[in-house]
C-alpha cells in the first residue's frame, strides 16, 4: 500500500511509513492537544514533496492561522505565491457553505486536504427532500425553516456527506474534532470515529505535565495502541 508520511517525526515509523494514500484520518483532542498543529505538519510535508495542498478551516481566520504557523517554523507563504498550498475560511453562518466546501474539494485535484475542525459542520441544520431520480438532495436551512422538507436532526447525514466529498477527491485528509477533556469519546460528535479509515487521537494530561499520542484506529496498517509520549515545540509535534 502506498504511504503517506505525516510530517510528524516518529509518528510514521509506528504507522508503517504513514497514512494510507486517500484515506481519512480523524485527529481529535482537547484544547492545547496540537490539533492544528499536525495539520501544519501534514500539509508542511506535502508542501515539501511538491504536492497541491488545501486548508479548510472553520473556526480560525486564516491570517492568525499562518501567524501562528510561521512562528512554529512553517512558513507557507510561498508556497501559497506558487499555489502548492490554499488557505480558505468556511463560514458557517452561510448557507453556501456546503457548496463552498465540496466544490473546493473535488475541483482542486489536492494531493492532501486539511478539514479543521468537523465539529461546527456537524452541529448545522439540514433538510432532505427527494429528487426526481429518487436520491437524497441535501440542502442547508435556517434552524426552524422545515417549509421545505422533512427535519432529520441527525449529526450521521452530515458527516456521511463530508466524508463522500473527501473520499470521491481521492485525496489523503486529515479532519479534526474537538474532544472535551475526560470524554469517553473519540470525537464531539461520536461518530466521525466510525466513518474515518484512522483516528489519532491527540491528549494532555496538566496534573503531570505532558502531551500524549495514540493511534487507535489506521486502516490496513499494523501499529501500537500505545499511548506515545510527543512534545510541542518548533518544528512542531515529536514522539519521544
Amino acid at each position: 500500500m502506498n504511504r503517506i508520511k505525516t510530517g510528524v517525526e516518529g509518528l510514521d515509523v509506528i504507522i508503517q511509513g504513514g497514512l494510507p494514500k486517500s484515506s481519512i484520518t480523524l485527529v481529535s483532542g482537547p484544547p492545547g492537544g496540537g490539533k492544528s498543529i499536525f495539520c501544519f505538519q501534514f500539509l508542511y510535508e506535502g508542501v515539501k514533496n511538491q504536492e497541491r495542498c488545501l486548508y479548510l478551516t472553520l473556526d480560525k481566520k486564516v491570517e492568525g492561522l499562518l501567524i501562528q504557523a510561521r512562528e512554529l517554523g512553517f512558513d507557507f507563504q510561498p508556497a501559497i505565491e506558487n499555489n502548492l498550498v490554499k488557505f480558505l475560511y468556511l463560514n458557517i453562518n452561510k448557507k453556501l457553505v456546503y457548496e463552498k466546501m465540496t466544490n473546493e474539494i473535488l475541483s482542486g485535484e489536492f494531493d492532501r486536504v486539511v478539514l479543521d475542525s468537523i465539529t461546527p459542520l456537524s452541529e448545522m441544520p439540514i433538510f432532505m427532500k427527494n429528487t426526481e431520480e429518487g436520491s437524497p438532495d441535501v440542502s442547508m436551512i435556517d434552524a426552524g425553516d422545515y417549509s421545505e422538507g422533512i427535519n432529520l436532526p441527525t449529526r450521521r447525514l452530515h458527516l456521511q456527506f463530508i466524508m463522500s466529498a473527501l473520499e470521491s477527491s481521492n485525496s489523503t485528509s486529515i479532519v479534526t474534532s474537538e474532544l472535551p477533556m475526560g470524554s469517553s469519546l473519540l470525537s464531539r460528535d461520536g461518530i466521525s470515529e466510525f466513518l474515518a479509515d484512522g483516528v489519532i487521537k491527540l491528549n494532555v494530561d496538566p496534573t503531570m505535565d505532558r502531551r500524549k499520542l495514540s493511534v487507535l484506529k489506521m486502516r490496513n496498517t499494523k501499529h501500537t495502541l500505545k499511548p506515545q509520549d510527543i512534545v510541542i515545540n518548533t518544528g512542531g509535534i515529536k514522539l519521544v
